[in-house]
């Protein structure tokens, strides 16, 4: 059966799953609100069109046939593009609106945790009177992570003690104007994550990965989307054991024994701590940049667990390639607090050289391809060891030069991993 696979979302994420699918023999259609020329040049077809609308994805679903759906990014999720589809007749592989709120409403992911017994979940409470979480910060004893309930991008959540003060946490809740917010005890460790694909009531899990938030060096600076990530030719990372691997697949599947009909890509981002691996928070589909790491060490056909969730079979088990990876965004220089587009992009896919080139949000001309205010592109080096990768993304990003970009030379770098082993070693008492 000829497959026409339609792709929903315009970024990194979703051109390393174009990537993913390209040899598969599949007719891939995208849809996105941005134009991504990586996944153009993959796709029988690309739309433009408003990917939190249902109505006009279902629409553009049946006009290309499609008999299969991957949903890349979380806002189409929670604006229930999975469960329209579905009332169309097409499969889509991402979960329906209720079950992607285990991310999208961080107040219920952490009551869901609660009720369900699902290990690994930090102090928490959730507040809509803002006054009254002002209170609880002056009554709790140690530092907490403040974090608005709804999606932010990754950018909305502030911790005292690291990045604000608790007068400075105080003004941020005030002076906000979300809804809701979590309060929760701060994590102190190392954050990792694991991806699990899940479908029917199975799952299978990839490699660790580490991704770095801080837009500058030395991760300092604000959050942003994620500069970069890697991981190990291993499934744990190397400040990790394998049992620090284990016990993060064990909180994974018992949150989806928990769920009733999950499916698509659970994703548990942790902090490793002295006591073990504690949830930071769940997503719902692939992280990005952390899906350009997991994908092109996949040596299972990403086809094969499509047709597998959709015609109700157990997800396959995974083969990933025994290669570390390490992946480096090129931002737009002043990203993520004023950002300054339209600079030229000086990379392609074959001056790139060993590395891997995945577009995010850029604009491509006719003269060339040039940043927007968002991520631009990443780079992702293949190789045996963590360094050895390194190595081949930073000379592709070498070749993109610094003019108009900024980019976070040291993720994957020697003395940046040995810093996390260090730590880990430190919390341990070791």
């Amino acid at each position: 059966m000829q497959e026409n696979v339609l792709l929903i979302g315009g970024g990194g994420r979703e051109h390393a799953i174009a990537r993913a699918l390209e040899d598969s023999g599949v007719d891939l259609y995208a849809c996105a609100g941005n134009r991504n020329p990586g996944i153009a040049r993959i796709a029988t077809d690309f739309e433009t069109l408003e990917t939190t609308d249902p109505d006009a994805v279902v629409d553009y679903a049946e006009d290309v046939d499609a008999t299969l759906a991957v949903i890349g990014p979380e806002a189409p999720l929670e604006a229930g593009v999975a469960d329209e589809l579905e009332d169309a007749g097409i499969y889509a592989f991402g979960p329906k609106a209720e079950d992607a709120r285990i991310e999208t409403d961080k107040a219920f992911q952490r009551r869901f945790m609660e009720e369900n017994d699902i290990p690994g979940c930090p102090d928490f409470e959730t507040f809509d009177d803002m006054e009254a979480a002002c209170e609880f910060v002056d009554e709790y004893d140690g530092d907490l992570a403040i974090k608005p309930a709804g999606l932010t991008g990754g950018k909305g959540v502030k911790v005292i003690g690291d990045q604000v003060t608790p007068e400075e946490g105080k003004e941020y809740i005030r002076e906000s104007d979300y809804d809701r917010i979590v309060l929760e005890e701060r994590l102190i460790g190392e954050e990792f994550t694991v991806q699990a694909f899940v479908a029917n009531g199975t799952l299978e899990t990839a490699p660790a990965v580490q991704d770095h938030k801080r837009a500058y060096e030395g991760d300092e600076g604000p959050n942003t989307g994620g500069m970069g990530s890697y991981s190990d030719a291993t499934t744990a990372l190397p400040f990790m054991t394998e049992d620090d691997y284990d016990e993060a697949v064990s909180i994974i599947e018992a949150t989806v024994d928990a769920l009733d009909d999950y499916r698509g890509i659970l994703y548990g981002q942790f902090m490793l701590t002295s006591e073990g691996p504690k949830v930071i928070e769940f997503n719902a589909r692939f992280g990005d940049p952390e899906a350009m790491n997991t994908l092109p060490v996949l040596e299972t056909d990403f086809l094969e667990v499509l047709t597998a969730a959709r015609d109700g079979e157990s997800v396959p088990e995974l083969e990933f390639a025994d290669q570390a990876t390490v992946c480096k965004y090129a931002v737009p220089e002043g990203y993520p607090t004023d950002p300054e587009a339209g600079a030229k992009v000086q990379v392609d896919e074959e001056s790139a050289g060993d590395a891997l080139l995945y577009y995010a949000s850029v604009d491509e001309r006719d003269d060339g391809i040039y940043t927007t205010t968002s991520r631009s592109f990443a780079v992702v080096g293949l190789a045996d060891s963590i360094t050895e990768a390194e190595e081949i993304a930073e000379s592709a990003l070498e070749v993109a030069g610094e003019e108009g970009l900024h980019m976070r030379h040291d993720i994957g770098k020697p003395d940046l991993v040995q810093q996390r082993i260090d730590h880990v070693d430190e919390l341990r008492g070791e």
